[in-house]
């Protein structure tokens, strides 16, 4: 990463940030680069606002998001946040995990009598993926007041666990 972006807002490194304050400071800083805004300065320059532009967008997009902010925090501390093994599976879930995947087979073969069980899966999962997000946030506001490592470490499995949640809520969309 060669921008940070906490720093091209003026912001110090937070995962609970004030959106609306975000918000105005991305505006402020939109105007400052815009291309169009530079079109009549040196090439230097508009070359510079081109590419603080894209910076700018990147970077808001990125913050406004919890789920990416704190993936890009974690990366920027050095955490490896690459893709999560089949060992990342909560132990708690394998259960329903295998029964979600039995009712998902039963409907592939035709059997709409899995359609309820699919159903009750998903909102046990949509249910499930609220707590994570709970815990999420009192982990932000955590790291946010004492910068410890072990809270990411903590913010990373948390997010893991959610990713993993939110895939089983995507197998649960079947068709009707």
């Amino acid at each position: 990463m060669t921008a940070d972006y906490f720093a091209f807002f003026g912001l110090q490194p937070a995962l609970a940030l004030d959106l609306k304050d975000l918000e105005k400071r991305f505006l402020d800083l939109s105007r400052r680069y815009h291309p169009d805004l530079n079109a009549r300065k040196p090439a230097a320059e508009r070359e510079a606002a081109l590419e603080a532009s894209a910076i700018l967008n990147d970077a808001y997009r990125t913050l406004r998001e919890p789920i990416a902010r704190a993936m890009y925090l974690l990366k920027r501390e050095g955490f490896d946040i690459g893709e999560q093994t089949t060992k990342d599976v909560p132990p708690e879930l394998l259960e329903e995990v295998f029964e979600l995947n039995m009712a998902l087979e039963e409907l592939k073969d035709g059997d709409t009598d899995a359609l309820p069980q699919i159903a009750a899966a998903r909102e046990r999962f949509l249910a499930s993926r609220n707590e994570v997000d709970g815990e999420i946030g009192a982990k932000f506001a955590e790291w946010d007041a004492q910068h410890s490592r072990d809270t990411l470490s903590a913010i990373r499995g948390l997010l893991n666990r959610r990713k993993y949640i939110s895939n089983l809520i995507e197998k649960t969309n079947v068709p009707d």
